[in-house]
């Protein structure tokens, strides 16, 4: 029910950007504030964010370079007869 709600919000939307503004100060103002916005110089990164790119980069990198791994799971049922087998991985031989 809640799908066919937010279905007919968004048939029923109307942008409403500043970018599309009649007046031409409020025009300049949303463009200043959305390239300002772009601009990599004002963002600021505090050595917490730095740390944790250095770190997802580095684990990145370390998965890149180890081996791949393979798992095999073999289940059997208590009569002996083979109730699952899984293969995870790529056999390379």
């Amino acid at each position: 029910m809640s799908e066919l709600s937010n279905l007919a919000e968004l048939a029923h939307f109307v942008g409403k950007s500043r970018l599309t503004s009649t007046d031409e100060r409020a025009r300049r103002r949303a463009l200043a504030g959305l390239t300002a916005r772009l601009d990599p110089r004002s963002q600021r990164r505090g050595v917490g964010e730095l740390l944790g790119v250095v770190l997802a980069l580095s684990a990145r990198t370390r998965r890149m370079v180890m081996p791949r791994v393979e798992v095999e799971i073999d289940v059997f049922a208590p009569g002996g007869k083979r109730a699952l087998r899984m293969n995870l991985g790529h056999h390379t031989q």
